[in-house]
């Protein structure tokens, strides 16, 4: 018996095992979360073992966003399957061929470093905060002290070490957790759009931005909320992170679609038809265009130009929302992209994105929020902030 094909919205016919595209958003939303991750840690990590000192003003903030970021990043996960109860089955009796059964170990491994390093680059506060009175709070912070409340130069300097090595430990860690994603896409030979031995990098370098993107804008919101000065050689200083690491995403992006374009294997016709068709806008507009290209011409100018003051604030936070905003569309454009181009070379396939349920919008965007709102409390419980700086090279929000 012939097998029954379905017709495409878009050309030819498809085989029924197509038309159900597995990988939805909240898998989209996965590679998101830990880019952010790897792209925060990045930015403290400059400060606490290469010593840049101008992020110092955001070096505790990357931190605490970092962690908050990593405790939701099985989430979509979780809400993916079927039975999440089963996840656990990944831990207890491991496939160690299997990249994804080797991150759940390594995803726990970083969970703990950052809040090892955490521990370590608040603990003086802790301290501080346990000696006050009475109270519940109080309490909370006495257990966290661990019974230590040596706060002496040379405790103090015992922590720096501990905060550097953690750091140097979480380097490999945060680009490995997300240089692991793209090599999961990259390593699948059974779709073109996602068999590339760059993937690992494009996804690296492409959270890098992406997390340091992020602390620019939260960054510019806490300050004006808080309504304290802004500090201009910090901004800068991510500005030129964000401007450095653009240029090289750029790059490998650019290289990894012109060596599919040019090995031509089976199926490039097709990913040409479907990259110059439904994924125009997604794909060219968005993420290269208004998301990549848009920002990397706007540092440029203001670098060139020697811009300050609320003008290179500005100018920095729109370049920072349009580069996560690339960000996404290139996860998106990988995870549901790759799954729109029939594997049987039939046709292309139509994704429709539900507004409700356990992988829709609403859920996609609350897992989003998620770690922001528990950034929010950690911020509360754990002021990152310096307000001791000298005033100079400042400006006022």
């Amino acid at each position: 018996m012939d097998p029954i094909i379905h017709y495409s919205p878009y050309i030819g016919w498809v085989y029924p095992n197509e038309t159900v595209i597995e990988w939805s958003i909240m898998i989209a939303v996965y590679p998101y979360l830990t880019g952010l991750v790897a792209g925060a840690f990045t930015v403290s990590s400059l400060y606490q073992v290469f010593g840049f000192q101008r992020l110092k003003p955001v070096a505790h903030l990357a931190l605490l966003a970092s962690l908050c970021m990593m405790i939701f990043v099985p989430l979509p996960l979780l809400l993916h399957l079927g039975h999440p109860e089963r996840a656990f089955n990944n831990l207890l009796t491991p496939h160690l061929s299997s990249a994804m059964a080797v991150f759940g170990y390594f995803a726990a491994f970083y969970i703990l470093l950052l809040m090892l390093e955490t521990w370590f680059a608040f603990r003086p506060y802790i301290v501080e905060q346990a000696q006050k009175g009475n109270g519940l709070l109080t309490s909370f912070y006495r257990v966290l002290t661990l019974g230590s409340y040596d706060v002496s130069e040379k405790a103090l300097a015992y922590d720096r070490k501990w905060i550097f090595w953690l750091a140097v430990a979480g380097i490999p860690g945060a680009h490995g957790l997300h240089g692991y994603v793209g090599f999961v896409f990259g390593s699948l030979k059974s779709r073109e759009w996602w068999s590339s031995d760059l993937m690992p990098a494009v996804f690296l370098f492409s959270a890098i931005i992406s997390g340091v993107s992020l602390l620019i804008v939260l960054y510019v919101l806490a300050c004006k909320l808080r309504k304290t000065p802004i500090d201009l050689d910090c901004v800068k200083g991510l500005a030129y992170t964000v401007w450095g690491f653009i240029m090289v995403a750029l790059l490998l992006e650019g290289l990894e679609f012109a060596n599919i374009v040019y090995k031509g294997r089976e199926g490039i016709d097709m990913i040409m038809q479907y990259v110059t068709g439904p994924l125009l806008i997604p794909y060219f507009v968005l993420q290269f265009g208004v998301g990549a290209f848009v920002p990397l011409l706007l540092l440029s100018y203001m670098i060139w130009r020697g811009t300050s003051g609320k003008a290179l604030v500005f100018g920095v936070t729109l370049s920072a929302c349009l580069v996560m905003l690339s960000v996404f569309m290139m996860r998106w454009n990988v995870v549901i992209g790759g799954q729109e181009i029939s594997k049987t070379g039939k046709g292309l396939l139509a994704y429709h994105l539900p507004l409700l349920g356990h992988e829709g919008v609403l859920n996609a965007v609350l897992v989003i929020a998620a770690p922001l709102a528990l950034l929010l409390l950690v911020i509360r419980l754990f002021p990152p902030w310096d307000d001791h700086v000298s005033a100079s090279g400042r400006v006022s929000p």
